[in-house]
């Protein structure tokens, strides 16, 4: 993918949301050139026109309706994701994958987690009962727990 391409989407998205160039500028805190310059690399680099324009108006392009059409909701969904990282910043969330021997689980596992949900309620916890010796890097876990000396040496 060309990155040329992936930071200039936003522009394009307002473009055609505006309706012209120096409404996209103003709403993007742009200059009407740099507006202009962003959908000219564009159009130059996939070798489609995606604005029709004349000195009275601006209107897409079916390359442009196509393009518009998949990264407005790309672009609102990135952005809604990216708000949502930043609202839960400071405070513990996510998922948290556990991997622990089955005589493990209610000795020590399940009290701490128990109070920790409580406590945490944006994180999930997964907790997978394994008797083998794992690799919990390598197989995807955050944590292992195991009593007594039912330790990988590595």
């Amino acid at each position: 993918m060309d990155r040329d391409l992936l930071i200039h989407l936003p522009v394009i998205v307002a473009v055609a949301r505006r309706g012209g160039f120096a409404l996209a500028a103003a709403e993007l805190g742009m200059s009407p050139s740099a507006v202009s310059h962003a959908v000219r690399l564009v159009e130059e680099r996939i070798g489609q026109p995606l604005f029709a324009r004349t000195t009275r108006s601006v209107s897409l392009t079916e390359a442009g309706k196509a393009l518009v059409e998949t990264a407005a909701p790309a672009l609102q969904d990135i952005g809604e994701r990216i708000d949502r990282i930043r609202s839960i910043k400071g405070r513990p969330s996510g998922l948290l994958r556990i991997n622990a021997s089955t005589i493990a689980i209610p000795l020590a596992v399940t009290p701490v987690v128990a109070v920790m949900a409580e406590r945490y309620p944006d994180v999930t916890v997964e907790i997978f009962a394994d008797q083998r010796l794992v690799d919990i890097v390598g197989e995807g876990f955050d944590a292992g727990i195991r009593l007594g000396e039912m330790i990988a040496q590595d």
